[in-house]
């Protein structure tokens, strides 16, 4: 079984993946040339495969690694709750993380299929951040003062995930060898349901927000972000380790429903 397919290069990084045929299947893709191609272009757009059911989801990426387990089981479904615990299932903005700080293991790659995107224009765009990019251009003496820095992340525990961890800033991709940057953006208590609350080794507390304030200006320039406005039937990979991602609030009314899985 084939698929064949064509490519177009997205901007500032990030590929479509545009099926090209009868009979689509994302399944007749290998997960090992998808897998170099999501390294190389950090993001995949993959468009005109039909999306697959959660039990073939599943097998299909089993083929890329180990697929990392939740109390919920492998699947997440993104979806607004009436009463979210968590700011996921909230209709308000995700600020930059990256998946897995919090789980016995970080994924490599994730994977979200598109069941019902929110209109054009209401918003729910995923935000990526490409972190080599942003250490390729921060100029020597900003990456210096980065190195030095250690992060402690703690949250409770709401939902599917919460805890401690401690995270030096500038870490390297352990398949490509690029220096990257593990980094959340710290979620203020009144702001979101379930606060995210940094420590910054050698930083008083009006350095760290000075620090937070500035970084976040740095990482959220266009140069360094793609935005993907979903649409019905997107398939989209993501390289975990290179980037790190957030989500922008969506409206009142818009739907949107995501499905999620992570491949360590």
């Amino acid at each position: 079984m084939t698929t064949a397919f064509t490519t177009t290069t997205l901007s500032p990084f990030g590929q479509v993946v545009q099926a090209d045929g009868p009979d689509p299947d994302l399944r007749a893709l290998s997960p090992e040339a998808l897998a170099e191609r999501a390294r190389t272009h950090k993001v995949l757009v993959l468009r005109g495969f039909p999306l697959l059911s959660i039990p073939d989801l599943v097998d299909y990426c089993r083929g890329w690694g180990e697929i990392l387990e939740w109390d919920f089981g492998p699947v997440l479904d993104l979806v607004i709750h009436d009463e979210p615990r968590n700011y996921l299932f909230a209709r308000g903005d995700v600020p930059f993380h990256w998946d897995g700080a919090f789980a016995a293991h970080v994924p490599s790659f994730f994977l979200f299929q598109c069941v019902q995107a929110p209109p054009p224009g209401s918003g729910g765009e995923t935000v990526f951040c490409d972190t080599t990019a942003v250490l390729r251009e921060a100029g020597d003496d900003r990456v210096k003062q980065w190195d030095q820095l250690t992060v402690t992340y703690r949250t409770d525990k709401l939902a599917h995930y919460g805890g401690h961890r401690v995270q030096p800033l500038v870490d390297s991709h352990p398949r490509t060898g690029e220096r990257t940057l593990r980094y959340a953006e710290p979620l203020p208590e009144g702001d979101y349901l379930n606060p995210l609350f940094l420590e910054i080794e050698t930083l008083d507390d009006a350095e760290r927000e000075r620090f937070c304030a500035e970084f976040a200006e740095y990482v959220h320039q266009p140069r360094f972000c793609y935005a993907h406005e979903w649409r019905d039937g997107d398939i989209v990979i993501a390289d975990n380790h290179a980037l790190i991602h957030g989500r922008n609030a969506f409206g009142t009314d818009a739907p949107r429903h995501l499905q999620r899985i992570q491949m360590i």
